[in-house]
């Protein structure tokens, strides 16, 4: 891993150098030269000591992030992204330079053949475009990583069910996902979070894994904030990939596996009912729903530990049912062709990669060049699928336009 690593960084030392040549060259504003600079002097400073600690620290990473640690990292990103841009940039002016220089080297090859041809000097417009283009997402990034990560959101859907038990008709479930409880960085705004889910007043609330990035003990601080959340039907929730601290290389098996012992033992004293490969049945005035919970299944490199015949054995096929598996994934491979019927599937995992664009009638992230179904509502027939777009954040430090969410879900019985 450390390997690959020092392998993107030689590449992006050579992007640099590229880069602070390319812009050394563009016929721009003398003064603006000079800031730019030392603008990508000092980015750069920020980037490599962020990528060092890396490589020192990627075995004894902190269990808990703070606000000076995530403005680093994710300005490191936001630098990444904005070089990225200014780059295609440069390349485009080189491939255009290129062109026409070989095309006027071939005319005057054919027609004046002592006459020789000056390389195109680089043009002033691509230059400003380039840096108008990457000063667009480099600018929500660091307002992702400031503001964004906290701007939670209501999202509500309304479903309608023929096979929903009347008892249930107007049913209200609190939906979330990917907690990611070490990535946090102030608590107070996490409890704002909190208490908007608190608010809502649902019968019942879900949640759908990835409670840490890796240790058991990051969700510690969080613990009191969280089983603060209650509900009259109950809390119930389910692993995601990172909760078997999967992506940390651990001293001993042991080790592991304890802290996935831990893990579930701060589940239960939260009040969340983790359900691992088990369904919970509520009963109302006779009339009984199922809650089935199954451990995370993803395509590799994830694990693919759920086992939803198991979590099914032995109840009542005619029950209406809600599904809690963390990797949407799940409801395409094993999901909808079960031999039982799954009304609704509740899912996370994408995060919706934390970046995208959704306005009404649009709605587009890179996530969706990964996952198939990566954010809200997905139907098959009479089978529902919802994927939540996370409350917190891994890797990138922020959010950007794919805001953390809480979904607010209300059954209906139809007809």
């Amino acid at each position: 891993m450390i390997k690959r690593f020092l392998y993107f960084l030689a590449v992006l030392v050579i992007i640099d150098i590229y880069l602070l040549n390319g812009y050394k060259n563009f016929n721009l504003n003398s003064s603006f030269k000079i800031a730019f600079k030392w603008f990508y002097y000092a980015s750069l400073l920020v980037s490599y000591s962020c990528f060092a600690l890396i490589i020192i620290k990627f075995d004894d990473r902190p269990t808990q992030s703070t606000l000076w640690m995530n403005l680093w990292f994710g300005y490191t990103f936001a630098f990444l992204v904005l070089k990225m841009v200014l780059f295609l940039g440069v390349v485009l002016d080189d491939l255009i330079r290129g062109i026409e220089y070989l095309s006027k080297a071939v005319w005057n090859l054919m027609s004046q053949p002592s006459t020789k041809v000056a390389y195109p000097d680089r043009r002033k417009f691509i230059g400003q475009l380039g840096l108008g283009l990457a000063s667009v997402p480099f600018l929500g990034m660091l307002y992702g990583i400031t503001k964004g990560k906290y701007n939670y959101k209501l999202k509500s859907v309304s479903l309608d069910f023929s096979n929903l038990p009347r008892v249930f008709d107007g049913l209200k479930i609190v939906h979330i996902s990917d907690i990611h409880s070490g990535s946090f960085d102030d608590i107070e705004a996490v409890a704002q979070g909190v208490n908007m889910i608190k608010e809502q007043e649902a019968d019942l609330v879900l949640f759908t894994g990835d409670l840490v990035n890796n240790d058991a003990e990051e969700i510690v601080p969080y613990k009191e904030l969280f089983g603060g959340v209650q509900a009259p039907l109950g809390v119930f929730s389910t692993l995601g990939n990172h909760d078997y601290g999967t992506h940390k290389r651990w001293k001993s098996k042991e080790d592991k596996y304890n802290n996935l012992s831990d893990l579930k033992a701060h589940q239960k004293e939260m009040g969340f009912d983790l359900l691992n490969n088990r369904t919970h049945t509520i009963v109302k005035e006779g009339q009984a729903l199922d809650i089935v919970g199954v451990e995370n299944w993803g395509k590799p490199p994830f694990p693919q530990l759920g086992d939803l015949d198991k979590a099914l054995e032995g109840t009542n096929p005619n029950h209406f049912k809600i599904l809690l598996s963390h990797d949407p994934t799940h409801w395409d491979e094993k999901v909808i062709p079960n031999a039982q019927k799954i009304d609704l599937t509740l899912s996370g995992h994408t995060h919706g990669m934390q970046f995208g664009v959704e306005i009404p009638g649009f709605k587009w992230s890179p996530s969706k060049y990964i996952y198939k179904r990566w954010a809200g509502l997905y139907q098959n027939k009479e089978q529902f699928l919802y994927v939540n777009r996370g409350f917190g954040f891994l890797g990138f430090p922020g959010r950007v336009g794919i805001w953390p969410e809480i979904t607010v879900i209300t059954l209906n019985r139809k007809g």
